[in-house]
């Protein structure tokens, strides 16, 4: 019997080890660097495959096996590469050009669980108080750990009106959070303005979509209507703002630079400049005419300045980036997110898909993004945040090719430590994976005092109502637009800074 089952066995890493050699026989390599076959981990490979097939306890079908083996290969690349199969594939392009009912927010894996970037704004998980550096360990019934970002979206999305339950962990509190959200369609209004006093306005973008750009010089319009002359200074509020499209973001950046200049450019393990996005219109405008025809002379020197935080990322921080490089804005808030690397999605033979990591994105001074984020120039923190989190945080994330101090997340200034500490590596889930029901759980419907829940609401309320009064962050913005001298004495400060140090305490 015995004897059977390594036979067995031995036929199966060879049909396994023999296929594998075939298909990159045929196949090659896709690099000019013309490489020697791995083949001690490949016969390796074959050999943990041929084990699975014929010892272990359940019948796991070839597919199921090699697609688990081609999901590791990739997610461990760095947190946001992954494999998808037909089905993650169809998903993803039906969730690019429908509607869908789901939640409002931007996520990533961490560690084998699923971490909150930023929730989008008027949303039901911006409603609901979900915070940026929160961690999804639950999804109604069933835990998150090892579920990928994409599975993760999934289960979260839904027919519009059906209900969810999300047990949550966060950094400062000693016991999980229970939510309960209603899906719905995720329309979400990038662009809102306001006259905050004459002749200085603000404007808030809150995802970076195809019609960014002409919403952006619609207000822009709106707010010289309303204040019967042109600006004197504007004030834009990227924060919690996780990005969106590359183009909207480079039609951002085109409203306040000269025309023609560099905006943004990637390059790819070569080291080699890939594609470089100026402002001009066709490097923003998708479809019709360019919606920035109009956009007065003063928009490109009147004072600027530039709301970010740790949920800032991707797109808001190209804007950012290339606004603070031809010092055309102050960046004031805290540092940003640091997602600088570029995903392209390629399409297999099987119908499925992998979505890998190509480039990185550098600034037109060409500085990385990359798990260092945006360093403001006047830096103001949030007190009403209790932790930030960022790229540098992320299991397996990718180094700043230029090198430099990362920045990990933190407990700001002022906010007292848990009596479990966690670390950004690896957070204290509570005991939720299997006793949630065992633990007291602090649940935003049922349990939350009246008290508490209408802070909530007016906290909610604030961050749609721009109130420099309640807003230290954004009176310090418009502070600095109003007072020129002190405007261009801000320029540029961030480059004059010293390196913020790696918090070794949050690495294990």
């Amino acid at each position: 019997m015995a004897k059977s089952r390594l036979k067995k066995a031995a036929l199966y890493t060879l049909g396994a080890f023999s296929g594998m050699i075939l298909t990159l026989s045929v196949q090659g390599y896709a690099n000019e660097k013309s490489e020697a076959l791995p083949v001690r981990s490949l016969h390796t490979m074959a050999e943990v495959y041929g084990q699975i097939k014929a010892n272990y306890v359940e019948n796991k079908t070839d597919d199921a096996i090699l697609e688990g083996a081609m999901k590791g290969m990739v997610n461990n690349l760095d947190p946001h590469s992954e494999y998808l199969t037909g089905k993650d594939y169809t998903d993803l392009q039906e969730s690019t050009t429908g509607e869908f009912g789901g939640l409002g927010m931007e996520i990533s894996s961490e560690d084998g669980l699923i971490k909150i970037v930023a929730p989008i704004e008027d949303t039901p998980a911006d409603r609901a108080g979900i915070k940026s550096g929160d961690y999804i360990v639950k999804i109604n019934n069933e835990s998150t750990r090892n579920m990928t970002a994409t599975e993760a979206v999934k289960k979260m999305r839904g027919k519009p009106g059906t209900s969810i339950t999300l047990t949550l962990a966060r950094k400062d509190e000693t016991q999980p959070i229970v939510v309960h959200l209603t899906r719905a369609i995720i329309k979400v209004k990038s662009v809102r303005y306001k006259l905050l006093e004459p002749g200085y306005g603000y404007v808030r973008i809150t995802q970076f979509q195809e019609h960014t750009v002409s919403l952006l010089a619609d207000a822009i319009k709106n707010l010289e209507q309303q204040n019967k002359q042109p600006l004197k200074g504007l004030v834009l509020d990227l924060r919690d703002d996780p990005g969106g499209l590359l183009n909207s973001a480079v039609g951002v950046s085109a409203v306040f630079l000269k025309p023609g200049v560099k905006v943004v450019s990637t390059k790819n393990r070569d080291k080699k400049e890939g594609m470089v996005l100026k402002a001009i219109p066709k490097d923003y405008v998708v479809k019709g005419n360019d919606p920035l025809i109009n956009i007065s002379d003063e928009m490109k020197t009147i004072p600027i300045t530039v709301l970010v935080n740790s949920g800032t990322a991707s797109a808001s921080e190209i804007v950012s980036g290339a606004l603070q490089d031809y010092k055309r804005a102050v960046i004031v808030g805290t540092q940003s997110f640091g997602k600088g690397s570029v995903q392209t999605v390629i399409p297999l033979s099987n119908g499925g898909a992998v979505k890998l990591t190509t480039a990185l994105y550098y600034t037109p001074n060409d500085r990385s993004i990359q798990a260092q984020g945006i360093v403001p120039d006047v830096e103001v923190k949030d007190k009403n945040r209790k932790f930030e989190s960022r790229e540098a945080d992320l299991g397996g994330h990718l180094s700043n090719p230029l090198g430099g101090k990362e920045v990990n997340g933190e407990l700001l200034s002022g906010q007292k430590k848990t009596t479990q500490p966690t670390t950004a590596s690896e957070p204290d889930i509570h005991n939720t994976d299997d006793n949630a029901d065992k633990v007291n759980t602090k649940d935003t419907k049922a349990s939350t005092p009246k008290s508490n829940k209408k802070k909530d609401e007016d906290d909610w309320l604030t961050r749609r109502e721009p109130n420099p009064a309640k807003d230290e962050q954004l009176k310090t913005a418009l502070d600095l637009v109003k007072d020129p001298v002190k405007w261009n004495q801000s320029l540029g400060l961030a480059a004059k800074k010293p390196a913020k140090a790696t918090d070794k305490k949050d690495k294990k």
